[in-house]
């Protein structure tokens, strides 16, 4: 039986009442560090809320946290949920939808890529300005509720553009680069072949990955403005000679954890101070 939003936030509600985060931030493969920066946490098991379930993919720890960073109140989903898994899209809507019941205006969504640009290689951060999608079906089929938001709506703005101009100054900063790119988001968990990664070049891709795309749409369709990270873990298949692997992701990611660590602290208390409507 299909949990309802009222009684996933009734069990939330009970660990935290008084709760309200400016911000929620979900963490891919790898990249769970970034959630030990919360002060004060309030941790919930995806387990104890109705509607998600434990994910079993190494590097994704499947809790959400809630707490402080940089003073400002943050929820952060400390592993997401795949459809490769067996997880549905009523879990992945449940799961952006939590964020925005909570009361957050942002989304910043990270996650592990790799880089289709030989030039932008393992270690760097990526910076989401656009998406193509290769998922299968839309995660907002099906009836829709006009409470949470309108049945068709846009993606031009996907990637908020005030969003994006906060990580570039943040960046530069902090010294180092940020290049930027589209993202293709493909089921997987199978990595992809030559060919495919050739097509979606062609196509106009920077970078590929299994997830971020989905959350994406739920989260702009229900009013969150977006904010997209990748951590670069390998040059896609063909365009390097060492072999794609998960060990090679998660090393790489840990990489990365360590700048997105300094940077995403930052703009999340700029982003904080910026127009919150959607």
């Amino acid at each position: 039986m299909t949990a309802t939003m009222q009684e996933t936030m009734n069990v939330i509600r009970r660990f935290a009442p008084n709760f309200t985060p400016k911000a929620g931030l979900i963490l891919g493969s790898g990249l769970g560090v970034l959630a030990e920066q919360l002060e004060s946490p309030i941790t919930i098991p995806y387990q104890a809320i109705p509607g998600l379930s434990q994910g079993n993919v190494q590097g994704h720890a499947s809790l959400l946290v809630m707490g402080t960073m940089q003073g400002i109140p943050v929820v952060c989903l400390k592993g997401r949920l795949h459809l490769y898994e067996g997880a549905g899209y009523d879990a992945i809507r449940t799961l952006v939808r939590i964020v925005r019941q909570l009361g957050a205006h942002a989304l910043l969504v990270t996650g592990a890529a790799g880089s289709l640009r030989a030039e932008v290689g393992p270690g760097e951060i990526m910076l989401v300005n656009d998406h193509i999608s290769l998922h299968p079906g839309n995660p907002l089929s099906g009836p829709n509720d006009e409470s949470v938001g309108p049945r068709f709506f846009t993606l031009e703005n996907a990637y908020d553009r005030d969003y994006c101009d906060v990580f570039r100054k943040q960046a530069q900063k902090l010294g180092f680069a940020l290049p930027e790119g589209v993202y293709i988001s493909t089921l997987g968990p199978s990595f992809e072949t030559p060919a495919e990664i050739r097509a979606y070049r062609t196509l106009g891709a920077d970078a590929v990955g299994m997830s971020v795309v989905p959350e994406v749409i739920v989260a702009r369709h229900c009013g969150l403005r977006v904010a997209g990270a990748l951590a670069i873990t390998n040059l896609a298949v063909g365009l390097s000679r060492t072999k794609v692997t998960h060990e090679e992701t998660l090393r790489n990611a840990e990489i990365c954890g360590r700048k997105l660590a300094r940077l995403i602290p930052e703009c999340i208390k700029e982003m904080a101070l910026t127009d919150s409507s959607p």
